[in-house]
């Protein structure tokens, strides 16, 4: 397959399902053109994780920082507390140019710093150390699909952390299963419009598409695109490629024909081929867009705070 400079704007590639063969995973990814892995966190368990690989492949394994709405329990505050203090260790913070590091060896990070299309910096802590930058709050939304529990509590960390988005100038990636209408609820109800993000795992019908659209939003395209019953066969043929991003959320979803099996990051270029044919363009002006769109998130966030 035709190598293509791609971002990855979501995969847990933290998860203990890559435990065994991580760096070759990671390999295989970057190989396949991947410049970029977007790594949304779930909660305070799965940062220590997020941040070694963020640290161990800076500028290319990028962390986001929030509470994922299945893990809202009763304890939730105490969770938000932990983002929250993450989010405020950052003092400082660099202005990021529209273009991408990309990597010409994976296993060391000198050839990515070298890299001069891109002027990415580390966050200085308070307490003088370093680490990457976090590139959005998430994963964050609401998930009615599995519990219905903690609707109450999802809906407020949600809000709560919409807010944290406004303050630290980052854009946020939603988790939205069976909960679309309720989430547009919500981020009417925040009421700014500097409010951005990516809706991921996008699945919805052509009406929450453009909704999703019209709030400033785009659309996170991953595994689903293959299914043959995945439904958005009418849905990307009739929106402009400018609104949707590639993602794979390994190792969950895997693309046909690796449904149901473990996912990887380099199945990215299997979802942009097919994203390709639904929307009759080329496989390379797919990479092109949804890298362009990728990044067109992240300048609003790249200020000193």
């Amino acid at each position: 397959m035709l190598k293509l400079n791609m971002i990855e704007t979501h995969a847990h590639i933290y998860d203990d399902a890559f435990d065994e063969d991580r760096t070759q995973m990671l390999e295989r990814a970057f190989e396949s053109g991947i410049t970029q892995i977007w790594m949304p966190n779930c909660d305070h368990t799965t940062i220590d994780g997020m941040m070694a690989l963020a640290t161990q492949y800076p500028h290319v394994c990028r962390p986001m920082m929030g509470l994922h709405p299945t893990y809202v329990k009763a304890d939730f505050e105490q969770e938000l507390y932990i983002v929250e203090n993450w989010l405020d260790k950052m003092t400082i913070s660099a202005v990021e140019t529209p273009s991408v590091a990309t990597p010409s060896n994976t296993t060391t990070s000198a050839s990515i710093n070298n890299t001069s299309s891109t002027s990415i910096n580390n966050t200085i802590l308070t307490d003088g150390s370093s680490v990457p930058q976090f590139v959005a709050i998430g994963e964050i939304g609401m998930d009615l699909y599995w519990d219905k529990t903690f609707v109450e509590q999802q809906k407020e960390a949600f809000l709560i952390q919409c807010n944290l988005a406004l303050k630290h100038h980052l854009w946020i990636d939603i988790h939205c299963r069976n909960a679309f209408w309720e989430v547009v609820e919500l981020i009417e109800k925040v009421g700014d419009t500097q409010l951005t993000g990516i809706f991921h795992c996008f699945t919805g019908t052509l009406e929450e598409a453009q909704k999703a659209i019209d709030l400033g939003f785009k659309l996170g395209i991953g595994g689903v695109a293959t299914f043959k019953n995945g439904g958005l066969d009418k849905v990307l043929p009739y929106i402009d490629m400018k609104h949707i991003v590639l993602e794979t959320d390994s190792p969950y979803l895997a693309p046909v024909p690796y449904r149901g099996k473990r996912n990887e990051v380099a199945y990215v270029p299997l979802i942009a081929q097919r994203v390709a044919d639904l929307m009759q363009v080329s496989v390379e002006m797919v990479a092109s867009q949804t890298t362009a769109n990728a990044l067109s998130l992240l300048p609003s966030m790249q200020q000193i705070h």
